[in-house]
Parts: C-alpha cells; structure tokens; sequence
C-alpha cells in the first residue's frame, strides 16, 4: 500500500509560484505583509513558514511566528487581510501555513480590494501577485478596482479620445502601457481612465506580467 506523502512535501514539490511562497521566518512584518496583501488582491494563496527558497525544510524558530503574522495583518495591512494558518510537524520541524482566502469581488459583493502594505518607504501601495513574485498595483487596476468598488455605469460614448485610443490598438496586436501613452497623445491619467473603461466594457484585454501591463483589442466598436 502506497504511504501518502505529508501534505508540506506535496506544496513544496509545486514550487514557489501563484498562489505559493516559501518563508524562511517572518522577521519584517511591513514585508510580510506585502506578500499578505498580493495573495489577498490576486487569488488567494499560501505562505509556507519555516521553508526555505529552495524548499528545504528549515522549521520555525520561535513561537512568536504566528504573532509576527498577526501582527503584520492587523498592523500592517489595510484592510486587514483575514487569514488562516495549520501547523505541521515535519521531519522533526515545525512548519507554519499561512492560507489567505480568494478576494470576492466588488460585483458580487466584496468591496474590501485593493488591500494596501507599506512599500519600501512607508507609503501603503497595493501589491499583486505575478508569477511569484509581488509587484506594485498599475494605475489601470486601481481605476478597474475603483470603478467596481463604486458600481459605477461605464458606457462608450464614442469621443475623440476614446477613438484615439482604439486606433492605436487597432494598428497593433499589443501595446504596453508606457507605448500607449507615448503614441496616443493623450495624457497619462486619460489613457489609464479609458483602458481601465475599455477592459471593464470588454473591448480591451489587459495582460498583467512582470514586465508590466499590455493592451489588445477584444472587440472592435463598428463606428471605429
């Protein structure tokens, strides 16, 4: 009879990833609690605690872990990102997972996105999770977010600009944000106001990678 494999032998084996990260410790909490806040702005996700970046299983070292984390949720977070955690004894050493829930989103109810985590300097941005690692929020996303948080009605209208833009990626199979800036001539804040109109419409689709955001075409409006 096959012998199960320990449920952390089974998360490590799938490699840091979207919905995983390996923690040695948790010894900075406003760190902490970006990885908290881009599992809880994404898809959800679970925080191995005392397994190393290569998945080798090093054990927590103090009692004070699951505090540590409560306290980078509580303190550091905002909203404060809900979470729970299992202990398991593995290969003599303890090991902490952190499971952070699915976001619910702002059209069927939710209304908690985006959840901030100071930066580097202390400013509360929104962090997402790519791949696996957490990058900063677009200004496209925070205005998607805002505009459903808000429940806002988005409609096309047909102006100008609205067709400026389209044009542009009608021209090319995809852009970058910083390209569409540049080569609409339109202004910064306009150009995320329409994508993040045009992504919510269904007309454009936003691909969000490490390197950051691109734009394509979906559906073409007939007056374009």
């Amino acid at each position: 009879m096959a012998v199960k494999k320990h449920p952390v032998l089974r998360l490590i084996e799938q490699g840091e990833g979207l919905h995983l990260d390996f923690k040695f410790e948790v010894s900075d909490a406003p760190k902490f609690a970006r990885s908290l806040v881009a599992f809880a702005n994404t898809d959800g996700g679970t925080l191995l605690i005392g397994v190393k970046d290569n998945g080798k299983i090093a054990g927590i070292r103090s009692e004070e872990e699951f505090y540590m984390i409560q306290n980078a949720a509580m303190r550091y977070c905002t909203p404060e990102v809900s979470f729970q955690t299992k202990e398991w004894q593995i290969q003599g050493k303890k090991v902490l997972e952190v499971i952070i829930p699915k976001p619910v989103p702002a059209q069927t109810g939710g209304n908690l996105i985006p959840y901030k985590a100071p930066d580097k300097n202390g400013k509360p941005k929104a962090f997402i999770r790519i791949d696996d690692e957490n990058m900063l929020v677009s200004g496209v996303q925070m205005k998607i977010w805002q505009k459903q948080k808000n429940r806002k009605e988005v409609r096309f209208s047909n102006s100008s600009e609205e067709k400026t833009l389209l044009a542009c990626l009608k021209e090319n199979e995809q852009l970058s944000l910083s390209d569409l800036k540049r080569n609409c001539g339109l202004s910064s804040f306009k150009t995320e106001k329409l994508l993040a109109d045009f992504v919510i419409l269904g007309l454009v689709k936003m691909e969000t990678t490490a390197g950051g955001d691109f734009f394509s075409l979906e559906n073409v409006p007939e007056l374009i």
